[in-house]
């Protein structure tokens, strides 16, 4: 397949005029070609108006055609073959590994959406019947059911350059609620973008749809992604990246005549905590198990333990002298871009500098790619400097040493919200681990036992949301098939005849979805 450094609207490709951009190899930073034409504002215009054209249709595609539809792009993806792997490698400096399993992620969530829609059970479909018997008064017929809530605006993310970008879980999930999807691509991967944008291009006319259920937009800038938000016809925005951009968008969001939900994941160091009685038995383990999920993918993942808070008490030293050596013997990594890479060397150096934290291992800058940092300070301090909580994207952590567990508890109160917290416990500790657990679940959205938050399976009890600054909206998981729930919306039809009626809602049911009747 010919990348053509092309936007996609409408069913084909065409060059942007508004200025130009290059993937870079992040191993070297050589850049790659093609150049990309950056979209106008007559592109994205035109993106928008196709979209909204087409949700009518769209929207009421029967459930097969459109569960079709997400397993023709899935298909299409893995018949791009080995030239999408090497161009992901290229733009991401991922390993071929990596890439590999992130294609297998993204086909997957497309599949699972496709068999959530073929279920039916996301339209949610209530009846409760007319009884004009019923005294004293008479009851209506009611009957609910989800509808999709218009065109979605998704933002491709830096660190997953499939499996959260152009036909990402953001995008499967709003297409699977019946929503058109106008997506604008990261410019840390265009090559990759374009790939897979076109196979859900393909998808889309194979399949018959309208042209508009699907456009890639990429921006030199910052105007098309943020005119892309304010666009009146645009109805959601699915977004995983910094809190600044995150943040950013929502205002746009928020002051728009028409107000949209920003459905973003932001901000997270997700806390292991490490309670006594495993601490004892266990610290050296842990230790070591702590910096493999610290270092993996150089730490750019969402669910990265940033964090341990931990008793200073038996198996302590142990626990911090194992995860000292392997950080120390850990190899260096390329990170995704050469600004990922300069932030990170930035916030190592800023938690070293302070005058609260002591370095315990890394931390220094070496030639082949950036080292993983550890580094420890107290509870006291840790509340007394909420800069402490800030999240450095990449391998570097901040152990809290609490002094009881009064202290803990003082701690994890005034954490902010997080998308995981682990905990690791023995059975001793088990009634410690129980009376914290109403307090973890205030603050964070997955709630581990003696793992680690890396490694987000995709599946229809997964949570990869939280409270704020985890994601904007902590309801929401961006993850599994609950997914689906942030572009549909509720409408209740109250005695309307039965030819008048959507499908699903209908006394035959001839979409055989599940219904809820309430007779009585």
């Amino acid at each position: 397949m010919t990348i053509a450094g092309e936007n996609l609207i409408g069913g084909t490709g065409r060059r942007g005029s508004n200025g130009a951009l290059r993937g870079l190899a992040a191993a070297t930073g050589e850049a790659l070609e093609p150049a990309f034409g950056g979209a106008t504002a007559s592109d994205l215009e035109e993106a928008c108006a196709l979209a909204d054209a087409a949700f009518d249709t769209y929207r009421e595609t029967s459930l097969e055609a459109r569960a079709t539809f997400l397993e023709a792009i899935a298909e299409n993806i893995l018949a791009i073959g080995p030239e999408l792997v090497e161009r992901c490698m290229a733009e991401s400096g991922l390993p071929k590994g990596r890439v590999e399993g992130e294609r297998g992620r993204t086909v997957g969530q497309l599949r699972l959406f496709a068999a959530v829609v073929r279920e039916g059970r996301f339209l949610d479909v209530r009846i409760d019947k007319a009884l004009p018997e019923r005294t004293p008064m008479p009851r209506v017929d009611l009957r609910l059911r989800n509808i999709a809530v218009g065109p979605v605006a998704v933002f491709g993310a830096s660190n997953f350059p499939l499996a959260f970008s152009v036909a990402g879980g953001d995008t499967a999930s709003a297409l699977a609620a019946g929503c058109p999807v106008v997506v604008k691509a990261h410019s840390a991967h265009p090559g990759t973008s374009e790939l897979v944008g076109r196979a859900v291009q393909k998808a889309v006319a194979d399949c018959g749809l309208p042209a508009g259920t699907f456009a890639l937009l990429f921006d030199t800038g910052r105007a098309i992604g943020q005119g892309l938000v304010a666009d009146p016809r645009i109805k959601a925005v699915g977004f995983t990246g910094s809190r600044g951009g995150g943040t950013a968008l929502m205002q746009i969001a928020a002051n728009r005549p028409e107000p949209i939900p920003v459905y973003a994941e932001m901000s997270s160091i997700n806390p292991v905590v490490i309670l006594k009685n495993a601490l004892a038995a266990r610290g050296a383990q842990i230790g070591t198990e702590f910096v493999a999920a610290l270092t993996l993918g150089a730490g750019q993942f969402c669910t990265n333990p940033g964090l341990v808070l931990t008793l200073g008490g038996e198996g302590y030293e142990a626990f911090a002298s194992a995860a000292g050596a392997a950080v120390e013997a850990a190899a260096r990594q390329t990170m995704l871009t050469n600004g990922i890479a300069r932030t990170y060397r930035e916030g190592v150096a800023r938690t070293g500098a302070h005058g609260e934290v002591r370095t315990l291992a890394g931390g220094t800058p070496g030639e082949g790619g950036e080292g993983a940092a550890l580094f420890e300070t107290t509870d006291e301090a840790f509340l007394a400097h909420p800069e402490l909580q800030e999240e450095v994207f990449g391998a570097s952590s901040l152990i809290v040493r609490c002094k009881d567990e009064a202290s803990l508890r003082a701690v994890i109160a005034q954490m902010e919200g997080q998308l995981t917290i682990a905990v690791h416990l023995d059975a001793g500790d088990e009634p410690e681990a129980k009376a914290l657990l109403p307090l973890l679940e205030k603050k964070a959205g997955r709630i581990v036992a003696n793992g680690f938050g890396t490694g987000v399976e995709v599946a229809h009890a997964m949570v990869h949301g939280g409270p704020f600054p985890a994601t904007s909206d902590g309801r929401t998981t961006s993850v599994g098939s609950l997914a689906i729930a942030r572009f549909l919306r509720p409408v209740s039809y109250q005695s309307l005849a039965d030819a008048l009626l959507p499908e699903a809602l209908r006394d035959a049911n001839p979409w055989n979805v599940p219904q809820r009747i309430d007779p009585s």
